[in-house]
């Protein structure tokens, strides 16, 4: 009498042999991946601390005002990049990616755009705008950390699908990291605005703008449920915002 399922080792023999090579060289693509990830954030934190270390050596020859703003801004970057190293490294394996050359390059440039932008050189502004501009930072920073927090190891750079998250802040929009990760940015803006920081700025938010539709793809295909959340949950503006009187744009709802 036939057995009605295969086991475990009459399935193996069945398996052709590149399947597990396969297998192999995505958990070493993967890993490979993350760690160069990671190391890049390191890298950030260890240069946001330095300039803290620096700054405060060299504190005299600055405003006080001055110094504790921008070390305040400093302190919260290097937070929110070791959250976003000590993420990569332990985020679950992915469920579904989002296939071509675009998603990666979109969501790569949306990622690291912002570090050409920090680099700039800075402007000189009054005290209310470096006041403006640091409190921006720190306010992004901070609530991108919160935010990261819960996505945990759902946590991707790429188009790439792990886990649902549809709790804490996703429970009122469905792009909340990328909101936090925007006021940061607007703040960083202020400090370098010139031509080539507004070309900057712009490529980044269209980037940004590729990376939410290539993810909502992404995570439509493997989740099921994931349809029903989008109905409910809008893209970027929580609703009642401006209230009913005031129009919003498709897309920020829907």
């Amino acid at each position: 009498m036939p057995r009605p399922f295969l086991t475990l080792p009459a399935a193996e023999e069945f398996r052709p042999r590149w399947f597990d090579a396969a297998v192999r060289y995505n958990s070493i693509f993967d890993w490979a991946a993350r760690l160069t990830l990671a190391s890049i954030f390191t890298l950030l934190i260890f240069g946001n601390v330095s300039w803290i270390i620096q700054a405060v050596s060299d504190g005299e020859q600055h405003a006080s005002d001055h110094l504790l703003l921008n070390i305040a801004a400093r302190a919260s970057s290097a937070l929110f990049a070791a959250l976003l190293a000590a993420t990569t490294l332990t985020r679950l394996p992915p469920i579904r990616k989002s296939a071509g050359i675009e998603p990666r390059i979109a969501a790569l440039l949306g990622t690291f755009l912002v570090t050409a932008l920090a680099i700039l050189p800075r402007e000189e502004i009054s005290l209310i705008a470096l006041a403006i501009s640091c409190s921006f930072v720190v306010v992004g920073m901070l609530s991108s950390f919160i935010v990261l927090s819960w996505l945990g190891k759902a946590f991707s750079i790429m188009a790439e699908a792990r886990r649902l998250v549809t709790h804490g802040p996703y429970r009122h929009v469905r792009h909340p990291l990328y909101i936090c990760e925007e006021i940061a940015v607007i703040g960083i803006f202020i400090q370098v605005m010139s031509p080539m920081a507004l070309m900057i700025f712009v490529l980044h938010a269209v980037c940004q703008i590729r990376r939410m539709l290539n993810e909502e793809r992404v995570l439509q295909a493997a989740f099921p449920e994931y349809e029903s959340y989008a109905r409910r949950t809008p893209r970027l503006i929580p609703a009642g915002w401006f209230g009913k009187s005031i129009g919003q744009a498709d897309y920020f709802i829907q």
